[in-house]
């Protein structure tokens, strides 16, 4: 018994998850990266819905594609599933996979020494070919 409610500690530790993966949902990417001890390891075999966020070798990854994973479908392997969320100003410029992880209006990204923001929202283009002002010049 744990504090007295008749709960077993592992149904207080599940509660707890339980509170705990609700109150982090509300926290944006930046927010997020600043306490991502509190986010749960990926696994396989889990379903994972469109927003659920977890940890793969230290780093926070964000579902865009509900799924349930797999072995050879780990966050970093997988792009049309998971996004790595970053509180860099200028991260490097992912090759989006589809509408569900294309760049928006005005996002920012680095390619080739350079620092790019998005023109259109939808934005699937590489920098320098379409749709993207070079921010440095």
């Amino acid at each position: 018994d744990f504090g007295g409610d008749g709960m077993s500690y592992t149904a207080n530790a599940q509660a707890m998850r339980q509170m705990l993966d609700l109150a982090t949902s509300y926290l944006d990417d930046d927010e997020a990266e600043s306490v991502t001890v509190l986010f749960e390891d990926w696994q396989t075999g889990v379903p994972y819905a469109v927003g659920d966020r977890r940890k793969y070798e230290g780093l926070l990854y964000r579902c865009v594609q509900a799924h349930t994973s797999q072995a050879d479908w780990m966050p970093p392997a997988v792009p049309a599933l998971w996004v790595r969320t970053s509180t860099e100003e200028w991260p490097e410029w992912v090759q989006p996979q589809g509408a569900h992880d294309a760049y928006a209006l005005g996002a920012k990204v680095s390619h080739n020494g350079t620092h790019w923001t998005s023109d259109v929202d939808a934005n699937i283009w590489e920098p320098g070919v379409a749709c993207w002002s070079a921010a440095d010049g």
